[in-house]
């Protein structure tokens, strides 16, 4: 069973943290000073969501308002609940919360080896390859319904 919760407490939230440490620190050397940012909190300027699957916390992902853009952020699956569909589910997720606050566009920074996943959602390649913490990744965008 998969499904997603927005993140209303700190502890959801620190459950979000862990799998973006164990994730992008961990398994892609993102520096830990890095990783976490101003968004990173529970206020009206970010939106946090935790994905579940069999009811445990296995991904996790973020939106924020960004010139007029909804901003995908922090999309990550723990490494063995991959090619599941649940990346898929955090993205839909992500852009019901866009909808809902009334963004008609959104937008991301996705690593260059994800970026036929987002195409299979509907997301452009909107740039050149530019780096990002040292990884390699493309402006993509996408209107929403």
């Amino acid at each position: 069973m998969k499904y997603t919760k927005t993140i209303t407490n700190e502890e959801q939230l620190n459950i979000a943290f862990d799998i973006r440490k164990e994730v992008f620190v961990k398994e892609q050397g993102v520096p830990l000073e890095d990783e976490f940012d101003e968004f990173d909190q529970l206020d009206d300027r970010c939106g946090h969501i935790l994905v579940y699957y069999n009811n445990q916390a296995v991904g996790t992902g973020r939106l924020r308002i960004v010139d007029e853009y909804g901003k995908l952020e922090r999309i990550c699956l723990l490494e063995e609940f991959r090619k599941l569909g649940l990346g898929k589910v955090i993205v839909q997720a992500l852009e019901e919360i866009a909808k809902e606050i009334g963004v008609t566009k959104v937008k991301l920074h996705g690593q260059t080896h994800a970026e036929g996943f987002y195409q299979n959602l509907g997301y452009e390649t909107a740039s050149d390859v530019f780096m990002e913490d040292g990884i390699p990744h493309v402006l993509m965008t996408k209107q929403l319904n």
